[in-house]
Order: structure tokens, then C-alpha cells, then sequence
């Protein structure tokens, strides 16, 4: 009898768990739905009913956000965020292995100078940034963007690539050593190899921060040529007449290659992330 009583409360237990996550599903693809909702209708029939089916789904809003620049920003988003991921998961990625594996004197000094980089806010060190630019005549060119996003990735970049190569067992290294390699040949052959996972979660997460980063792009960049697409988006926007539909198309485009990236990704995304942090 206790037994049942048992199960029949398990079961509740269950069913409303199920009814919590599948509420929690709704609220969160509740905003998706309207942004797709939206972005097929005419602007006048959003602000009437936002809510409401299209009375005609216009596809063509897509092709006009694709025509009316995005296509350049998306370009321009696509170069930024390959150079700046490259050089963020180089960068701190030899950091990573130099803390790691080198016992130089004051390393332990430069870690945590390193890591209180994440204590630095974007917000503070805007004046400083522009000021420096200006003074070395990077000012509106892509390259005012991507100094910044790679300096303010490498500190946490960083911070998780130590906690993973720490668990690699050095074991590994020295049986190249014994073939003859070096440190950067170790390094390549053995580390990066055995280091997929979390190197794959970096550069979701770095990803992710580049791809949808406004500030620095509305700060540092004035050109429309050079505009990415967060600030791009904004051009959509006139002064005197704002084409809301095509705006939310030019959002939803510019969200599938975040959303696909991660999908594909996602294994290694929660593999990289939890080895690095039990681990670490």
C-alpha cells in the first residue's frame, strides 16, 4: 500500500514537473514567435495586432532587410568576429599553457593580473579606449573593434583554458618530450587535439559576445561601410519613417548563424564547460 502511495506521488511529482519546464519552454519562445510573427507583416497591421497571424505573409520583408544592407554588415560581422576569435583563442591559449607548464617566476603574479581584466568594465573603459585609438588613427576602422573585443575575451578565455590544460596529464607531454618535440610542437600535437571540447566552448561563448556586441561598434565605428550588424540595424531606423518589420527580419537573420553555430555545437559547448569547471 505504501508502496503505491509512493509511486502515485512520484508520478505527481512528475506530471508537474513536465507542466513547469513545458511553461518555461512557452515563456521563452513566446518573444521568437512574435519577433516571426511580426517580421512577415506590413508595419501597419503590427501596431493594430501584434499578436495576431499575418493576413498575408510577406517573405519579401527578408529580402528587402537583405538588400537594404545587410549584407554588407553581415559581411562585416563575419570578418570582425573570425579575426577577433582567432586571435582570442590564440592568444589566451598560449597564456593558458605557458601558466600551466612553465614554473617562471611571478606567474602566479601574472595570472591574477590577467584574470582582473574581468573585473573591468566596458562602460569605464570607454574614454581611455577612444582616446588611444585616436592617438594610434585606428578610429573607424574594424580594427577599433577588434583590439577591444580580444582584450576583453582573453582574461575569462583564458581563465577556462587553465582550468582544462591543468587536468591534462602531463604524462602525455612527456612521452613527446622523449620523441624529441618541443614545446610548441607539444603544444599543437597533443594539446590542442586533447583540448577540442573546451576550445569548442570558448568559441561559442566568444562568439556569441562579438557577433552581438553594440557599444564598442556604435563608439568606435562611424563609416556605414564598416558597420556590423547590431549597429547596422539600427540604419533601418530613419528619422522621420522606421520600417519596424524589416528591422525584426534583419534581427531574425541576423540570429540563425548564432543559433545554427550552437546546435551543431552544443555536445562539445556542455562538454568543454563541465570538464573545465570539475576539473579546474
Amino acid at each position: 500500500m505504501m508502496k503505491h502511495s509512493w509511486n502515485s506521488h512520484v508520478t505527481v511529482l512528475k506530471i508537474l514537473l513536465h507542466c513547469f519546464l513545458i511553461f518555461l519552454v512557452c515563456i521563452i519562445l513566446f518573444p521568437v514567435m512574435w519577433l516571426v510573427l511580426n517580421s512577415l507583416k506590413t508595419n501597419q497591421e503590427m501596431f493594430i495586432n501584434s499578436l495576431a497571424l499575418p493576413q498575408k505573409w510577406l517573405f519579401a520583408n527578408y529580402v528587402t532587410a537583405w538588400n537594404k544592407g545587410l549584407f554588407s554588415y553581415f559581411k562585416n560581422s563575419l570578418l570582425v568576429s573570425g579575426v577577433s576569435l582567432v586571435l582570442i583563442l590564440f592568444i589566451s591559449s598560449f597564456l593558458a599553457y605557458g601558466l600551466t607548464r612553465f614554473q617562471l617566476p611571478g606567474s602566479n603574479f601574472f595570472f591574477i593580473l590577467i584574470l582582473g581584466g574581468m573585473a573591468l568594465s566596458e562602460q569605464v573603459a570607454l574614454v581611455p579606449l577612444y582616446k588611444i585609438l585616436q592617438s594610434f588613427k585606428l578610429y573607424n576602422t574594424q580594427w577599433a573593434i577588434i583590439l577591444p573585443y580580444v582584450a576583453f575575451r582573453i582574461p575569462f578565455t583564458m581563465f577556462l583554458l587553465r582550468s582544462y590544460f591543468i587536468s591534462i596529464p602531463k604524462e602525455l607531454e612527456e612521452a613527446a618530450i622523449v620523441d624529441g618535440c618541443n614545446s610548441l610542437q607539444r603544444f599543437f600535437m597533443i594539446i590542442v587535439p586533447v583540448s577540442k571540447p573546451v576550445l569548442a566552448s570558448c568559441a561559442i561563448v566568444n562568439l556569441n559576445f562579438v557577433w552581438n556586441e553594440f557599444l564598442f561598434a556604435n563608439v568606435f565605428l562611424e563609416s556605414k561601410s564598416i558597420m556590423t550588424i547590431p549597429l547596422g540595424l539600427m540604419a533601418f531606423q530613419g528619422d522621420l519613417k522606421s520600417d519596424y518589420v524589416v528591422m525584426l527580419a534583419g534581427i531574425l537573420i541576423a540570429s540563425v548563424p548564432m543559433v545554427c553555430l550552437f546546435l551543431c555545437m552544443q555536445k562539445q559547448f556542455v562538454r568543454g564547460l563541465t570538464q573545465g569547471a570539475v576539473k579546474g
